[in-house]
């Protein structure tokens, strides 16, 4: 039974649609009966086992940031340093940071009530700052680990996830300078009536606004925010620099591990984020008891997700599909977007669309030889295309920016066409040089 039949028209919860289309594909492949179940649960276990730390504990210091209201100050205080007139830099910047520690989602919400009061103070329309905010969000997701899509992408590739990041950083300035403030001038052109202040959103309800001398200092909110990257980052390059027989460059290199990485920034965070902040322990475990039950359901999907996968890889379609693109002369990045892309569009799910594309795409780089790092950002790229009513995030952005149905297909699914087709220009751009 097709996927997208059982999510949107029999509204079945996601995961349950992913296993059910997982072993209907499996019979019609024709995987024997007694290796279905095995396939399903080995792909799901597999896929869970390469991302649940790192996705687990990340969804964590993301919550106690946001809890403390460290994102608040960092968005406070880049816009009263950047001033008015530079305030889309300073909302990008703020996003930027911001969307290394929180999921596109949770970042929408932090982040939107924030630009609406200043907006709403300066009167400017909410658009100016809504667009450049959320294309900056939705590319960090698609690109940057530990966010789910790309840690998971790189599992399935065995990409170090250090060049993943440093790479997905390269990738990520062009495209939010171009799906942000460039495209911004350009809706605001062609649809200006979007753009008008607002005084309310409904979806909003009443603005919860810290109190900015009881929130964690900026320098500290930024650096614990973005301390996973930066150890991981900075692994990476020092890996380039130390030999690696020295003890030294071992250090570094398990410093550096983002399972380690993550732990060491979550127990960072602990303390900057709530037992500084003279939090109970209580209550910093309750904030990581509600990280976890926040993100239960998308873990679930992952793992779906991951059990569609190995199916498809078992019922030889990842060869075949490889064999075609390879036949094609066509190259393996722009193969792994298109595949991707289709996917995206179909299934409505950015992470799905990103698993499955990658475990149809993972022989290609055993034959072709393509950089893995630069194929997990490829496949990002093609996850985040042509956003529409198959797609949570599109109804998402429908409420929260007061839109309606004709007013986020004219705004938002252009914007993420946009994002998925720069984001691929900037693979290719960077493959010429690495």
């Amino acid at each position: 039974m097709n996927f997208q039949v059982l999510v949107t028209k029999l509204e079945l919860n996601t995961f349950v649609s992913l296993i059910i289309t997982s072993f209907v594909v499996a019979l019609l492949l024709g995987i024997p009966l007694d290796e279905v179940p095995t396939t399903i649960t080995d792909g799901l276990g597999s896929q869970l086992g390469d991302l649940a730390i790192i996705f687990g504990m990340g969804s964590m210091l993301g919550k106690l940031v946001s809890d403390s209201g460290g994102g608040q100050r960092i968005a406070h205080t880049l816009i009263d340093k950047f001033g008015y007139k530079r305030i889309q830099i300073a909302v990008i910047l703020a996003s930027f940071i911001i969307g290394l520690a929180l999921f596109f989602e949770v970042g929408l919400v932090v982040l939107l009530p924030i630009i609406f009061i200043i907006a709403r103070e300066i009167r400017m329309p909410l658009m100016e700052l809504a667009i450049p905010m959320a294309a900056t969000l939705n590319v960090m997701h698609g690109f940057i680990p530990p966010h789910p899509a790309p840690t998971a992408i790189a599992g399935v590739f065995n990409a170090n996830i250090g060049q993943v990041i440093l790479y997905g950083v390269i990738v990520a300035i062009p495209t939010v300078i171009i799906s942000g403030p460039v495209y911004n001038r350009f809706l605001r052109k062609r649809f200006s009536q979007i753009y008008q202040v607002k005084d309310e959103i409904p979806a909003l309800g009443k603005v919860e606004e810290f109190d900015l001398n009881k929130t964690p200092k900026f320098g500290i909110s930024v650096f614990t925010a973005m301390m996973p990257v930066i150890l991981i980052g900075l692994s990476t390059i020092l890996e380039f620099i130390i030999s690696e027989q020295t003890v030294v460059y071992q250090i570094v290199n398990f410093i550096g591990n983002p399972d380690f990485a993550m732990l060491l920034s979550l127990l960072f965070a602990i303390y900057t984020m709530g037992i500084h902040q003279n939090t109970s322990m209580k209550e910093i475990g309750d904030t990581l008891e509600n990280a976890i039950v926040q993100i239960a359901g998308m873990l679930l999907i992952i793992g779906g997700g991951g059990a569609f996968k190995e199916v498809l890889v078992s019922g030889g379609i990842s060869d075949y599909i490889s064999g075609i693109f390879s036949g094609l002369n066509i190259s393996p990045l722009l193969a792994a977007w298109l595949v991707t892309a289709i996917l995206r569009v179909s299934l409505g799910s950015s992470t799905v669309a990103a698993l499955t594309g990658a475990g149809l795409m993972g022989s290609l780089i055993a034959s072709t030889g393509a950089n893995p790092a630069l194929m997990v950002l490829a496949v990002g790229a093609g996850s985040v295309f042509g956003g529409h009513v198959n797609d949570a995030g599109f109804w998402m952005v429908k409420e929260y920016f007061d839109f309606s149905l004709k007013e986020t297909f004219t705004a938002w699914t252009p914007l993420t066409c946009v994002i998925g087709v720069v984001g691929l220009l900037s693979v290719l751009t960077l493959s010429i040089f690495v």
